[in-house]
């Protein structure tokens, strides 16, 4: 992935909902859309797991040695912090807590309140997060574009993923559960948001990344080593998670990183909503399990939302 260290001059930052000069879809959505498809596949790849191996470890092992693989091969990256303003450094510091948070509150929160309402709490409130902190922190007020869009893939989101639970009858929700998986959507955001103001000052997005991930993965690695990690010395183990490494931490952030280079943090929270999507198609197709009606109807939802947040504005209308 090309990373540049002179100002972004064709990319200045971006208000919420816009779309940045010179966007083109490969340019900006298709690598966030793409990161997407692939962390969709953790919780398939993740069921691989040996028998013992608890989500939030798998989780969390995944992080140590992809985000230590990232900030390795990540060119720059080394040489970052120290080439970084004062302010710069507190922004990567602030990020990677973001991100070293975000699976400490996640992993929590599915186990109080379940997978599915966890990851529609956290995925659909991180997009309104980044708004609102683009909103607080810059002035960027969100478009009604970007709010119709959002709103209607957060719907489809919810659909999709809660259609099961629905359609068998309501269950009762834990509060903590809520707050936590709240949280991670917070902290989401926030490193969206610190990573994609990092990147629009020029600083190479595959650096950025690697920093930020690099010292997350640092961060959590006492709670993988104060767990059992037998696992990881089977050869399922090792599989799964070189899998979560390889795919789901360095490959989709590496995309995640150069999307952002031209995409505003509040579209690009909203445009990796996809991930329960394809999370649900995997689970029907290799895993044998069933949707309701109504999950396909969120499924539909999803797409209208993001068809509306790609496609820009005015396509099809000529000489305008």
């Amino acid at each position: 992935m090309p990373n540049r260290t002179t100002p972004l001059t064709a990319a200045r930052p971006a208000t919420a909902g816009s779309r940045p000069s010179r966007t083109t879809l490969l340019d900006g959505p298709a690598p966030i859309l793409g990161a997407a498809v692939l962390w969709g596949s953790t919780g398939t790849a993740a069921s691989f797991a040996p028998a013992g191996a608890s989500p939030a470890t798998i989780g969390c092992a995944g992080l140590v040695l992809g985000g230590i693989l990232l900030f390795l091969t990540a060119k720059g990256a080394r040489s970052l912090p120290a080439a970084c303003t004062p302010r710069e450094r507190r922004l990567l510091a602030l990020g990677a807590l973001a991100v070293a948070g975000y699976p400490v509150t996640f992993y929590p929160a599915t186990a109080r309140t379940g997978v599915a309402v966890a990851t529609v709490i956290a995925l659909g409130s991180a997009p309104v997060f980044a708004g609102l902190l683009s909103w607080a922190t810059r002035g960027v007020r969100p478009t009604a574009r970007w709010t119709g869009a959002t709103a209607t893939a957060v719907l489809g989101c919810a659909l999709l993923v809660l259609g099961p639970s629905l359609t068998a009858g309501a269950t009762p929700v834990d509060p903590t559960g809520v707050a936590l998986a709240a949280c991670a959507g917070l902290s989401y955001a926030v490193y969206a948001l610190v990573a994609a103001g990092l990147i629009s000052r020029g600083r190479p997005s595959g650096a950025v990344m690697g920093v930020l991930f690099g010292a997350a993965g640092l961060l959590v690695s006492p709670l993988v080593l104060a767990v059992d990690v037998r696992w990881l010395a089977t050869a399922r183990g090792a599989a799964v998670a070189g899998y979560l490494a390889l795919f789901t931490v360095y490959l989709t952030y590496r995309l995640y990183g150069h999307g952002l280079r031209r995409t505003p943090a509040s579209v690009a929270t909203t445009l990796t909503l996809p991930e329960p999507a394809v999370a649900a198609v995997l689970g029907v197709t290799v895993l044998g399990e069933r949707l309701p009606a109504l999950s396909w109807c969120g499924l539909a939802a999803l797409a209208a939302g993001l068809v509306l947040l790609t496609v820009p504005a005015g396509t099809g209308r000529r000489g305008r």
